[in-house]
């Protein structure tokens, strides 16, 4: 067996640089994207120096957080549609753990992440290490088992040889759109400088494709009965419809047999906002004739969804106490949910092998005809949201003001606060996967960093049009240091901040539960006095063009100024903190049923009477 002499970091870097993906079109592309990194002493020396060896074949670009730089790889994962993946790498301890939230983030969200972090010594000679956490009654313990909650995959590389079976399987693990997430590998110091004669058939190129999973021939007949005896269908998009690239397929199978669709948040934009058959997002966050929807259907066709509860309404949206509910999904986990009709296997063969398993059945005229009052109750509510008018811009005005000038072409990020219920209830879609809310893990920090990783897949695609990222003076706060990384790396974005002096929509359900105003708006904070934040100059420091501007006009003048320019671009606003979107649906929180303030016991009985609707799991 011919083999070649290389350190245990060389020959990773070789094995992912070697590895390529297929498309459908015939089309080969790199699998892994590129690698962001922060080096320290547990990955430059190695691992480091591997990567600088591949740097023309596989791209590493500097964090400046690793926090955020995973989240960006998430975003780049998420864009491309789980058909690429990027790398992020730190070093041990403090760096390791920061990676920790994106790993829950690509995990709640079925995204592929390699995490690839420096670990302490096998030998554990030279212990404690710099930045080691000692455990005494487990000395093998490091902050890198943190990892084993929010990872598909888990392993520490202690051997050579352990690299020869476990990257390839952690790698399979990430393509495989069933058990799709989060792969981690520790990579003990000592151990990634070893040299070890490394077989040259792991060195070699293999070409990947994404399996799709066909589902049983029983189950889909199921599925069909359960829709034939239906009078009120009703499909919901999930996110898995995009990964599946099943949209075109999802949108000729509701024309033909005249269902409505709703989407979820993350399957946005499955159908375009002039299709007359979208009837809007479901959920607390989306839309009440959407929602009215749910509540009447007597099947529900659930396509590539983890029915979350801002879907559900934590589980109180569907009223029909005989509703069928028929879930398709690649995951068994998510198919069997609610005592679903389960129908394992991929969105677009199994909607294909559906529809013939379905004849010359239709819906009734009159359920796609609701649809249709739907749709156009949506847009109409969208229209009367948006309009500007106000003193101070609300969230929904900024929302229809950056919608209005937007390109088919172009895809807006948000995640966390009160931005994701704008977003979901009052974007119209142009196109297809347009909309990136981050919403399966909520994580604040994403917007920055999910536009940076969004804006290299789409330059690596060749794609055209603006990233739009929509971000709170929270989350900005929060994490910003990418708007420095995009103009570093030369990634253009469009960062619109929404400023409301504080975490306003926890604020917002602060007081809906009977609570005072409490440390959320900046003004009810210790310290004393409210001091205003300078985003445009803050932005304009590391590197970005910026301005503030007042109004909704100011704001459609700053964008098509943005748009005109190379590089990234910040613009600052100020919005009412008090004027918000409707929530569409009951949603579940813990309200205290025992309280010395009469608002909160109150409170807490309008919960109690939200909890008869909801759905038990039999």
């Amino acid at each position: 067996m011919k083999t070649h002499r290389l350190t245990v970091a060389q020959a990773l870097v070789r094995h992912l640089v070697a590895q390529e993906i297929e498309h459908e079109d015939g089309a080969r592309q790199p699998l892994f994207g590129g690698a962001f990194a922060i080096f320290g002493h547990g990955n430059v020396a190695s691992l480091g120096e591997a990567l600088y060896a591949a740097r023309d074949r596989l791209p590493t670009w500097r964090g400046q957080n690793e926090q955020s730089m995973a989240l960006a790889a998430v975003a780049y994962a998420k864009t491309r549609l789980r058909r690429q993946i990027a790398i992020a790498t730190s070093s041990v301890g403090p760096g390791a753990t920061n990676m920790v939230t994106a790993a829950g983030v690509a995990h709640s969200n079925r995204l592929p992440l390699l995490l690839l972090s420096g670990d302490t010594f096998t030998s554990r000679l030279p212990d404690p290490v710099l930045q080691q956490v000692e455990h005494f009654g487990a000395p093998s313990t490091t902050v890198n088992d943190a990892f084993r909650a929010v990872s598909r995959f888990w392993d520490r590389i202690d051997a050579p040889d352990q690299l020869l079976s476990s990257l390839p399987q952690a790698i399979d693990t990430m393509l495989d759109p069933a058990d799709c997430g989060p792969a981690f590998l520790g990579l003990p110091q000592d151990v990634q400088a070893q040299a070890f004669d490394c077989p040259e058939r792991f060195l070699e190129p293999r070409l990947h494709r994404i399996r799709r999973a066909r589902a049983d021939r029983a189950d889909i007949t199921a599925a069909a009965e359960a829709l034939k005896k239906s009078v009120r269908p009703l499909i919901i998009a999930g996110g898995g419809v995009h990964y599946s690239q099943a949209a075109d397929a999802l949108r000729g199978f509701a024309e033909k047999y005249g269902i409505p669709v709703i989407e979820t948040i993350a399957g946005r934009a499955t159908l375009t906002a002039d299709h007359p058959l979208n009837a809007g997002p479901i959920g607390p966050t989306g839309f009440a004739g959407a929602n009215d929807l749910a509540a009447d259907a007597d099947a529900v066709l659930a396509i590539g969804t983890r029915l979350q509860d801002f879907v559900t309404g934590s589980w109180t949206v569907f009223r029909d106490e005989d509703l069928r509910l028929v879930s398709i999904n690649v995951g068994r986990f998510d198919a069997r949910k609610h005592n679903a009709l389960s129908v394992i296997g991929d969105a677009s063969e199994t909607i294909a092998e559906l529809d013939a398993a379905l004849g010359d059945w239709r819906a009734p005229a009159d359920r796609a005809a609701q649809g249709r009052v739907k749709h156009e109750d949506w847009l109409a509510g969208i229209e009367t949201r948006t309009a500007p008018g106000n003193a101070m811009p609300s969230y929904a005005q900024v929302v229809g003001a950056l919608n209005r000038l937007a390109s088919p072409a172009d895809r807006v990020v948000t995640a966390a606060g009160g931005l994701p219920a704008e977003v979901n209830a009052n974007w119209r879609p142009l196109s297809q996967a347009s909309v990136d809310v981050e919403f399966g893990f909520s994580c604040m920090g994403y917007e920055i960093a999910g536009g940076w990783g969004t804006a290299i897949a789409r330059q690596d695609a060749g794609d055209e049009g603006e990233i739009i990222v929509l971000v709170g003076d929270g989350s900005y706060l929060m994490m910003n240091s990418d708007i420095y990384s995009s103009v570093l790396g030369g990634q253009k974005m469009i960062v619109v901040v929404c400023d409301n002096e504080g975490f306003a929509v926890i604020d917002k359900l602060q007081r809906n539960t009977g609570n005072e105003s409490f440390n959320n708006l900046l003004r009810d904070c210790r310290g004393g006095g409210l001091r205003k934040v300078d985003f445009a100059a803050h932005a304009k420091a590391l590197g970005a063009e910026s301005e503030t501007v007042a109004s909704i006009a100011d704001l459609e003048a700053a964008f098509q100024r943005a748009r005109a320019v190379e590089g990234t671009y910040v613009i600052s606003i100020e919005v009412d903190k008090t004027v918000w979107t409707d929530g569409a649906a009951w949603w579940e929180v813990g309200v205290p049923q025992v309280s010395d303030r009469p608002s909160v016991r109150a409170a807490a009985a309008t919960w109690d009477e939200g909890r008869r609707h909801q759905r038990r799991g039999y």
